[in-house]
């Protein structure tokens, strides 16, 4: 069976729009809003877990890939999605989570992850070994960088299903979850920088008999001008990008992969989309917009319990987030009122790191126990989420998630 994915850059060369959201969230009510917009829609759903998310040790989820498809897959079924209609993907496949290590045993770790993740059916890998190991410069060479690639994709290759994967590729990729300083000026990624990383990564497949493979790469990550810090988002702009754009044409195979698209207005994700960038990685908007839901209904129970709002859960939060600082302490900076409104309201959603823990789950479960059973009255809702109707509290955090859902599915259709 064809790869679905195979479709989004045959399609762009022919002049059509379509692009695809990567989901990039192990979060269930995240994963549940995506897997019901696809069975409304009949669109194959494309999840992706990241290396440190998720990996043979567990990641910080405490997951393997294949208990992460079981994950998937177990809300399929609450759904009632055809688990053929979801491609797992793995973001940022290679040495990271162990580059504090000598480069052979952090590249021996990163086999094993991509072994790991073949195996389990993840058929769109992702590989960035563009980081420096022990001792190594932060950022390889790009001849480097691509022969590590192709090592990783020969194991793939040999630990595959029924299902082919395909590839995803490059030498320019952002941080994840988006940057950690102000932003002032982003550089948008060289035309030349893409034939560069095609060609070094051509030439490294082949030298491993992996004509085949590399003939499945079917996107570069390039920066096409798209980021967000703590506060502040720099929008697409298409006359920027407009000479990475251009290059596509010498690739009749390729697209673009943009990462960190969170908080992008609908009309630059459907720009991206329409100017090669057709794979749109999207994670921290879905649970910032989680989040908000989340402190949202605990303000309305506030409510209809006939009182102004005390604000438990985010105090809950706080307690949590003090107790355990190694998620966002390196990442923040500021005063103590600077820090406070950071952990909380930060775009990067540093928070969304806690969610998994006990005791944030139990914070949460007090809360839905809370609304368990009471309909909230639509100007009530209104009054917290505007942009969302229902009345049913696991409904209206559904509905949260989804509403930046659509955005990309917007922008994905012709």
């Amino acid at each position: 069976m064809k790869h679905p994915l195979l479709a989004i850059p045959e399609a762009y060369h022919r002049g059509e729009h379509l692009g695809i959201t990567s989901i990039c969230s192990a979060h269930p009510v995240v994963i549940e809003a995506a897997l019901r917009l696809a069975k409304e829609q009949d669109d194959p759903v494309l999840i992706e877990a990241t290396c440190n998310q998720v990996n043979q040790d567990g990641g910080y989820t405490g997951m393997t890939p294949a208990a992460f498809r079981q994950f998937v897959e177990g809300i399929a079924d609450k759904v009632g999605l055809d688990n053929r209609k979801i491609v797992l993907g793995g973001d940022h496949l290679g040495p990271n989570p162990w580059k504090d290590l000598p480069a052979e045993r952090a590249m021996a770790k990163a086999e094993e992850l991509i072994a790991a993740y073949a195996q389990a059916g993840f058929t769109k890998l992702h590989l960035d070994t563009s980081m420096g190991c022990m001792g190594e410069r932060v950022a390889l060479a790009d001849a480097e960088t691509a022969e590590r690639a192709s090592r990783l994709a020969e194991v793939a290759e040999m630990n595959t299903g029924a299902q082919p994967p395909v590839y995803v590729i490059g030498t320019e990729v952002p941080v994840p979850g988006g940057a950690t300083h102000v932003l002032d000026d982003l550089d948008v990624t060289a035309p030349d920088a893409v034939a560069r990383t095609h060609d070094v990564h051509k030439s490294a497949f082949r030298s491993r008999g992996l004509d085949d493979a590399f003939a499945r790469v079917i996107a570069l990550v390039v920066q096409p001008g798209v980021e967000f810090d703590h506060t502040d988002v720099t929008h697409f702009d298409v006359g920027k990008a407009q000479g990475l754009t251009d290059t596509l044409a010498h690739y009749p195979g390729l697209v673009f992969e943009a990462h960190s698209t969170d908080y992008q207005s609908c009309e630059g994700l459907r720009a991206l989309v329409g100017n090669g960038f057709a794979i749109l990685k999207v994670g921290p908007w879905l649970t910032f917009a989680l989040r908000e839901a989340l402190y949202a209904l605990d303000a309305v129970a506030d409510v209809l319990h006939g009182y102004p709002p005390k604000g438990e859960l985010m105090n809950a939060m706080e307690d949590i987030m003090a107790a355990a600082p190694d998620n966002w302490q390196k990442y923040y900076e500021g005063d103590d009122n600077e820090l406070w409104l950071q952990r909380h309201f930060s775009y990067s959603d540093r928070i969304r790191y806690y969610w998994p823990t006990p005791a944030a789950e139990s914070a949460v479960s007090r809360l839905m126990t809370r609304l368990a059973g009471k309909q909230v009255p639509a100007p009530v809702v209104g009054q917290y989420l505007p942009h969302i109707t229902g009345t049913d509290a696991e409904e209206i955090l559904l509905a949260a998630v989804e509403f930046i859902l659509r955005k990309y599915e917007a922008a994905c259709t012709g």
